[in-house]
């Protein structure tokens, strides 16, 4: 590594933490404008679909988060990535990101944990895990940590670590799952009525296809159509046994492709850079504190007048 600004790719890019020398560590931390941590799974995604497929679909927007602006301006203007080019017709230096080996291991819901392949920790311990992985990565000097997901159980227990880790640092910390950086509108548009975004689904299984065809077997299943939703609009979590039909899996296979999964893959990358850039450019938090209640009031002098009362 020449000097730290060797670190990274002309115009930012993400840098791979396990091949930064320990030597090196500080100036490399100092000079970053955050880490990234993808967290996956290894679980059970149907016949069609790799026992990785969280992992791969986790690391892949990982490293999208800081695409590099190489000065390459594509015919019809913007940057490589497709998105819109500034003033003067070149893309914008992207962030300074490090990237941490992934999280592979993962709670995995009762819905696929009996099927081959599903390695399935206790959520306890996922939670003890990840607060000690993301404590380490803050530690190191890495404030700003991006947590990229690709296992929707982790969400609960990403989200408990890192509650419990600010309050032991000083961090920012922002999980970002890939399946929402895309609407339900938008998924409606690109695979119509029927339903696209289930476990193994047609839009999990584009997005596969959108970083790794060769690993999806489209001709191993014939569609499973999924159990219906609630005729409700309200949100909610519904957490079932065994959903029916399923088979560790539901959807209708037949309408991913691998240019349904080039779109999900620019839409979803484009966003997680919009919330990247937004998230680096706010002010950093104040540190945790021990005392969280106001200092208290000065005393009232003996004889003083009664302090008033809110109206």
């Amino acid at each position: 590594m020449d000097g730290v600004s060797a670190a990274w790719p002309a115009g930012g890019g993400l840098v791979p933490a396990a091949r930064i020398p320990g030597g090196e560590l500080a100036a490399v931390a100092e000079a970053a404008d955050f880490a990234v941590l993808p967290v996956g799974a290894v679980e059970w995604h149907g016949p069609h679909l790799p026992l990785g497929t969280d992992l791969i679909l986790a690391e892949g927007f990982a490293a999208e988060s800081a695409i590099p602006g190489d000065g390459a301006v594509p015919p019809g203007g913007g940057t490589p990535d497709g998105t819109a080019s500034p003033a003067g017709g070149r893309p914008a230096t992207g962030p300074r990101g490090v990237l941490f080996p992934a999280v592979p291991y993962a709670a995995c819901p009762g819905q696929t944990r009996p099927w081959p392949g599903t390695v399935a920790i206790r959520p306890e311990i996922a939670v003890g895990y990840l607060a000690d992985v993301i404590e380490g990565i803050v530690a190191a000097g890495f404030p700003r940590l991006l947590i990229v997901n690709g296992h929707d159980a982790n969400m609960s227990t990403v989200r408990a670590a890192m509650e419990w880790v600010s309050g032991r640092r000083t961090a920012s910390l922002l999980l970002v799952n890939w399946f929402q950086l895309v609407t339900p509108a938008e998924t409606a548009e690109l695979y119509g009525p029927l339903p696209a975004r289930g476990h193994g689904g047609a839009y999990e299984t584009s997005g596969v296809l959108g970083f790794d065809p060769g690993a999806v077997r489209l001709d191993a299943v014939a569609d499973l159509p999924p159990k219906p939703k609630l005729p409700v609009t309200h949100p909610y979590v519904l957490v079932e046994s065994r959903p029916d039909p399923w088979q560790g899996w539901s959807g209708h296979i037949s309408l991913a492709g691998e240019e349904a999964g080039r779109r999900v893959r620019q839409l979803a990358g484009a966003r997680l850079r919009e919330v990247v850039a937004a998230w680096v450019a706010a002010p950093p938090p104040a540190p945790p504190t021990d005392a969280p209640l106001p200092t208290a009031a000065p005393a009232r002098p003996a004889g003083g007048p009664e302090p008033e009362e809110a109206p």
